[in-house]
């Protein structure tokens, strides 16, 4: 698992938030989204050998109370839920992949450097933990 930055980041997120921070955060379990997603850390609760990191946020968000988008493309999550404008712990990032199509996780911390942390699946053919460049990210959104 990749760790820099990510000891910074856990700093300023509670493990157990208060009702504030959580209603800060969405306010609707969006904390549980994270706690599910990092279940399968360093997995591949899919089964899938390619392009799952979509069936793998509809599947945490599925088993975390929530519906998913239903579909495999990962901009599927640009137009789901509610809009935010920057991470929060809990929020879904949509995020480019050159022009080879897009990626998306969800926001479990900021590191120093003021890049979300995000769970993600198929990163590296694993669930993964790992910071990622703000500029690649053109939608968070909170789950319904």
């Amino acid at each position: 698992m990749q760790t820099r930055g990510i000891a910074d980041a856990q700093a300023s997120v509670a493990p157990n938030p208060s009702p504030a921070a959580t209603a800060t955060a969405g306010g609707f379990g969006s904390s549980g989204v994270v706690a599910e997603a990092r279940r399968y850390l360093g997995g591949n609760p899919t089964g899938r050998g390619r392009l799952w990191c979509a069936r793998f946020m509809n599947m945490v968000l599925e088993r975390a109370g929530h519906r998913g988008t239903g579909s495999d493309m990962a901009r599927s999550f640009a137009s789901y839920g509610q809009r935010v404008s920057g991470p929060q712990v809990g929020a879904i990032a949509v995020m480019s992949r050159g022009r080879r199509g897009g990626h998306v996780g969800v926001v479990s911390g900021i590191d120093a450097q003021g890049n979300p942390i995000v769970v993600s699946g198929n990163n590296g053919n694993r669930v993964r933990e790992a910071p990622v460049s703000r500029g690649r990210i053109y939608a968070y959104v909170m789950p319904n």
